[in-house]
């Protein structure tokens, strides 16, 4: 009888464990570093919105961005430069976290150190914020700590998640063949997973709900010493597609550093004047409001703005003189600038001269017959007639310290921008628009021109290389006001260039010749190409 020889059996340990494949490694991390994220934004809602972890790394960058850079950022995203610069941030940190994962494969404890010196890079990014306080430490303290315990929990669930057994029989080798309980194995290394990314999102949801700028809430404005008159409703009905003679509050143009509004409480805030003044003045929001309040028409202009472009917008604000402020405090012979700062250490300088003389610069509470919205400057601002916003519009304004520019420099200063910046003469085509294709016969071409400080005294429209032609001014709302303006055309067939120039009140016209707007503004003619069929 012929016996058929069997395989001694096995004894000894289990075969090593196949490790799942490296993707999962990777995914792992990035998982772990979500959550780390999400916990470190909710501990930084509820302590200081400023140190939450994406956003202190993005605002280091910001810092540490070239001029040149931050210009063409503004220049090609406008507005939405800030969300996608927190996006790429945010893309950067996942990609080495999960760097770290396939790392920590093989490298378990280099892997995971890796992995703790880049959750901890918020922490450095939040104490070295200028305004930063003893709090910030935590977010970034929670994210590494949950990030990497996170990881290694993860991780090691995965390790365990192989093959422990072989059957030479079925012909897999020790570390082919996965173990009878693997499918167990798999539900946990889901469940991890999917908890994890729980985490992430409820973390980062309602720490981004608690983060998000506070606002004005139920304040009552002080009326005015005198009290403006209405402004008139300007060419709006007259001329479609022409800006607004007063600009909505949703609809003003936002340019500054902060990647999140700061949350400020109206009870809790105080303004600081200090420095070199005889006597430092601390007043709170509610004195603020009790001191005699003054109504200016004030266009405000952002210095990045290029020739047409939006950065622009007209209010009728409400705030206390900064002269008053300056004069309480006794500001010493020898100052020759402020150093404005925000709540979120923002620096800003600005001349004495500018704001203790007769152009009534604000330290502004309300925009538009509103309290100052929180996108614009909550609970005051800076609001400095003719000059750019970054030498005269602090938002979030908390300290105003009198000194000289040759001890102190000023966040943009210190960047190659200009000291003193006055507002240059400039003008817009609003309508039609660039590139329009509008019917023959008449047209009307209109926009706004800007001199603050000097007043638009003749705006002119040419068409082609042809003669200059001046157009019909709007109404008048003072010299730091922009001007509507507009000029029916009668548009044949083809091709066309508008152009358009601007002359102020001194009889100065705007250059022709185009120049970039560092470091102290943009010059040159607006024109556009519109096809009339």
């Amino acid at each position: 009888m012929t016996t058929t020889p069997h395989a001694p059996a096995r004894s000894g340990p289990a075969g090593p464990a196949l490790r799942p494949a490296r993707r999962w490694y990777a995914l792992g991390t990035l998982l772990a570093t979500l959550a780390g994220v999400g916990v470190g934004h909710l501990v930084a809602g509820l302590v200081s919105p400023d140190a939450s972890p994406v956003l202190a790394v993005g605002s280091t960058v910001v810092d540490a961005t070239p001029t040149p850079l931050k210009e063409w950022a503004v220049s090609t995203f406008g507005t939405a430069d800030k969300p996608i610069l927190v996006g790429s941030v945010t893309v950067v940190t996942l990609l080495l976290a999960a760097a770290t994962g396939l790392l920590a494969r093989r490298h378990r404890p280099l892997g995971l150190a890796l992995l703790g010196l880049l959750a901890l890079a918020p922490v450095l990014a939040a104490m070295t914020r200028p305004a930063a306080i003893g709090v910030d430490i935590l977010p970034g303290t929670a994210t590494a700590v949950v990030g990497v315990l996170a990881a290694g929990w993860l991780l090691g669930l995965l390790d365990r998640w192989g093959v422990e057994t072989a059957d030479p029989a079925a012909g897999a080798g020790p570390d082919e063949r996965p173990r009878a309980d693997g499918s167990s194995s798999r539900r946990h290394v889901l469940a991890a997973a999917a908890g994890l990314g729980a985490v992430a999102v409820t973390g980062g949801a309602v720490g981004q709900a608690l983060t998000r700028g506070g606002g004005p809430g139920d304040i009552t404005l002080p009326s005015p010493t005198s009290p403006l008159d209405p402004l008139p409703p300007g060419l709006g009905n007259r001329v479609p597609g022409i800006s607004s003679f007063r600009t909505p509050n949703p609809q003003f143009y936002r340019i500054d550093t902060a990647l999140v509004v700061p949350r400020v409480s109206a009870d809790s805030w105080t303004l600081t004047v200090d420095g070199d003044v005889d006597a430092p003045v601390e007043i709170t929001y509610a004195e603020l409001l009790a001191m005699p309040m003054v109504e200016a028409d004030i266009t405000l202009t952002c210095v990045s703005n290029e020739v047409g472009g939006p950065y622009i917008g007209s209010a009728r604000w409400l705030g206390v003189r900064t002269r008053d402020l300056l004069e309480r405090a006794g500001v010493r012979a020898g100052a020759d600038q402020v150093l404005s700062t925000s709540t979120d250490g923002m620096t800003i300088s600005t001349p004495v001269q500018a704001l203790t003389d007769d152009r009534d610069a604000l330290v502004a509470v309300a925009m538009n017959g509103e309290p100052l919205p929180a996108l614009h400057g909550f609970p005051a601002r800076l609001v400095t007639p003719g000059l750019y916003g970054f030498v005269g519009a602090t938002k979030w304004l908390s300290r105003m310290t009198a000194t000289t520019y040759a001890r102190d420099e000023a966040y943009w200063t210190v960047r190659g921008w200009a000291v003193d910046a006055p507002i240059l003469t400039q003008s817009r085509i609003d309508t039609p628009r660039a590139l329009a294709t509008v019917p023959a016969g008449q047209v009307v071409v209109g926009g706004v021109a800007w001199a603050q400080g000097r007043g638009i005294d003749r705006v002119e429209v040419r068409v082609d290389d042809g003669d200059w032609r001046e157009v019909e001014l709007g109404p008048d709302a003072g010299i730091d006001y922009w001007r509507q303006w507009y000029l029916p055309w009668d548009a044949t067939p083809g091709r066309h260039t508008l152009t358009v120039r601007a002359t102020d009140a001194t009889g100065q016209t705007q250059p022709e010749g185009r120049s970039d707007p560092f470091p102290r503004g943009a010059t040159g003619w607006h024109n556009i190409l519109v096809t009339v069929e």
